[in-house]
């Protein structure tokens, strides 16, 4: 079975749709994690 260059671009258009979705991610700031939800202040009567 022969491979055309069209199954060739394909994969080619794979990878680097690939490599841009791995990349996009390595210049956000922030924080890593959820924060834990900040507990409700305790009334006193």
């Amino acid at each position: 079975m022969k491979i055309c260059w069209a199954q060739y671009l394909q994969w080619a258009v794979f990878a680097i749709l690939a490599l841009v979705i791995l990349l996009s991610g390595c210049g956000q700031k922030g924080e890593l994690y959820l924060p834990d939800a900040k507990p409700k202040p305790v009334q006193t009567q």
